[in-house]
């Protein structure tokens, strides 16, 4: 179900939304640190990252954060229907070093839609099968 193909009447509680698949290669780290402004070793150098106990280079949380945003923008059929996104990192997302990346799946239930219009998500992000935020949510509005 796509949000600009949607009617109100279609977003109920219970509802759950076509997963997003994002891939994250080592290229868009650098165009991210670039960006970003940071460029903390840990997104970018395996030596780094692994000498402080990572696993190995990791994404930035905020653009891990961001490609959930877009999947809820997404949904909404546009940025400025998006009213409320919070999130809580619990898990790094790895990003090897080779040209494949990682993905990560977006998935979207909707937990309630209210009276006045506004539609509440529960959203679940993972990787590699494991989840890496907790209490994702976000307030939009209905799509029309």
């Amino acid at each position: 179900m796509d949000a600009a193909t949607t009617t109100t009447d279609a977003w109920q509680g219970g509802l759950e939304l076509p997963a997003k698949t994002y891939r994250i290669t080592r290229a868009h780290l650098v165009r991210y640190a670039g960006a970003s402004g940071d460029f903390n070793p840990i997104h970018w150098s395996d030596r780094f990252a692994t000498g402080v106990g990572l696993p190995g280079v990791i994404a930035h949380g905020m653009f891990t954060m961001a490609l959930v945003g877009r999947a809820v923008t997404e949904w909404a059929g546009a940025p400025d229907a998006v009213l409320d996104y919070n999130v809580r990192f619990t898990r790094p997302v790895v990003v090897p070093d080779d040209d494949e990346g990682v993905e990560i799946e977006v998935t979207a239930k909707v937990r309630e839609v209210t009276e006045d219009g506004l539609t509440r998500l529960d959203l679940t992000a993972t990787c590699g099968g494991e989840k890496v935020l907790a209490q994702a949510r976000a307030v939009l509005r209905t799509p029309r």
